[in-house]
Parts: C-alpha cells; structure tokens; sequence
C-alpha cells in the first residue's frame, strides 16, 4: 500500500496520513516520514478507516484528561508509538503482523 502522496506546504506538521492519502509538507519529504505516513495508513485500513480516527482521539483525549501535555499525549498513542519504532525500517511494513500495533497499548 503506498498512499496517494499530496504534498501541502501550508501545513503545521511534516506529515498526515488521512486514507487513502498522504499529506506531506516538504517538497522532498524522507524515506522515514513517507513509511511512517504508510504504517498509519495500514493501521487505518486494519481498523476499516473511521474507527482509527474514533479511537486515536479516545487515545489522545484519555491522555489529556490524565493530565500530560499536547506532544507527551501525542506520542502515548499507540498508533504513534507503532509508527516511531519501526518507521526507518523500510521492510516493516512487508513483516508487520496484523494489529500490531495493540502491543503499544
């Protein structure tokens, strides 16, 4: 799966992966960003796309509500802690099993 890539250089982050697409902020975005971007874009199709958004933000917001701020908050999402261990490998994605990221909980 690799993403419809769109790239917007008006945005506030590097990158977003909002199935089936991939928003990126720089021209040249890195091999790291753009497989980060994927593995999101597996998660969301995994979760059959609206049950990701459902519950990455049940995610954030459970973290907010215990207190850390916007970036700690951020980086306690699974999803996100999935997609920072292995998004310089380049083969994860090809290995990756299913609902892998349920071991970030």
């Amino acid at each position: 799966m690799k993403g419809i890539q769109v790239h917007m250089p008006h945005m506030r982050v590097a990158g977003m992966a909002l199935w089936p697409f991939i928003l990126l902020r720089p021209a040249r975005p890195t091999a790291r960003l753009i497989n980060h971007e994927r593995i999101h874009l597996r998660q969301q199709l995994e979760l059959l796309v609206i049950p990701f958004y459902v519950w990455y933000v049940a995610e954030y917001g459970w973290y907010r509500w215990k207190g850390l701020p916007h970036g700690a908050a951020y980086r306690r999402i699974s999803f996100e802690r999935e997609a920072y261990a292995h998004e310089s490998d380049l083969h994860f994605l090809k290995k990756r099993p299913l609902w892998h990221f349920r071991r970030y909980l």
